[in-house]
């Protein structure tokens, strides 16, 4: 899943190359990811590119005439930019890859794409970034929170520290695999719960994710959106990298698997040697 540091990086390569291109038509492949109706995805045609940012894990397209093109790109959604696309035809919508094409004036663009059979890629069309409601629910952002702001939000929500660090209502952009990167950095359980954590634990944590969040933007900023995962996988240290040695210590990455999701750790960096059970609902390790 892209996270705050792939959607700042998409944001700045579509700033660098789109923005000041005219749209010549937006084009909706799967009808199941455009999440609004008014306006209409002809409203776009013959708008400029104004800008391109971030909320959270959500991506923002500007055109001129405040109109927003708000992308969720969920678990296995892409930017793919076209220096020129095969064809002038329109697509047609059926159960490709493609979900959303923006065709600009000088022959470039950009499609929007998801894999899989599980379609959760979210489009929306607004004038007022209010109305998308999962923008509207963000807490405040993750790599841009001071330390008082983290505590605060993160003591909030009585929790695992790794599912409260992934609630966007609590701190928006970290997602499953950032967390498992700054939990290692700050050498904490992600069963640990978060009103037990100490003062100089919580400034640890703060610290970790700012460290893990801004050196992944450093390194992802300037990357062609086709590089970007590859770029992400190679700063990885434990997310992803069951079995092999921690790069920190040299134990074992160890995994706990749940229904849909899975974590990696250390257990010698985070909790204390001990193997956390790998079941739902294991005897926690804190």
């Amino acid at each position: 899943m892209p996270e705050l540091p792939e959607v700042e990086a998409l944001a700045g390569y579509l700033r660098q190359r789109a923005v000041g291109r005219r749209v010549d038509r937006l084009e909706i492949a799967a009808i199941s990811a455009l999440k609004t109706y008014e306006p209409a995805p002809t409203a776009v045609a013959g708008r400029a590119v104004v800008d391109a940012s971030r909320h959270g894990k959500f991506l923002d397209v500007l055109f001129e005439g405040d109109l927003h093109l708000v992308v969720h790109l969920a678990r296995a959604g892409w930017l793919h930019y076209r220096e020129a696309f095969p064809s002038t035809t329109p697509l047609r919508p059926g159960k490709g890859p493609i979900a959303v094409r923006v065709r600009l004036d000088d022959g470039s663009g950009f499609d929007l794409t998801e894999a899989g059979t599980q379609k959760k890629l979210a489009a929306y069309l607004v004038t007022d970034l209010a109305t998308v409601p999962g923008v509207a629910k963000l807490g405040p952002d993750a790599l841009a929170a001071d330390l008082p702001t983290f505590a605060e939000r993160l003591r909030s929500r009585r929790g695992q520290v790794k599912g409260v660090l992934t609630d966007q209502s609590v701190l928006s952009g970290v997602g499953n695999a950032y967390s498992d990167e700054i939990l290692h950095a700050a050498k904490l359980s992600p069963f640990a719960i978060t009103n037990r954590l100490t003062d100089d634990q919580i400034a640890t944590l703060h610290a970790a994710t700012r460290q893990v969040l801004g050196d992944a933007v450093e390194r992802s900023l300037g990357q062609r959106a086709a590089e970007l995962k590859g770029e992400k996988r190679s700063g990885l240290k434990v997310h992803a990298r069951t079995g092999l040695p921690c790069p920190v210590c040299g134990d074992t990455v160890r995994e706990v698997s749940f229904a849909d999701s899975s974590l990696q750790y250390c257990a010698t960096c985070q909790t204390g040697g001990k193997p956390l059970a790998d079941r739902r609902l294991s005897r926690l390790v804190r």
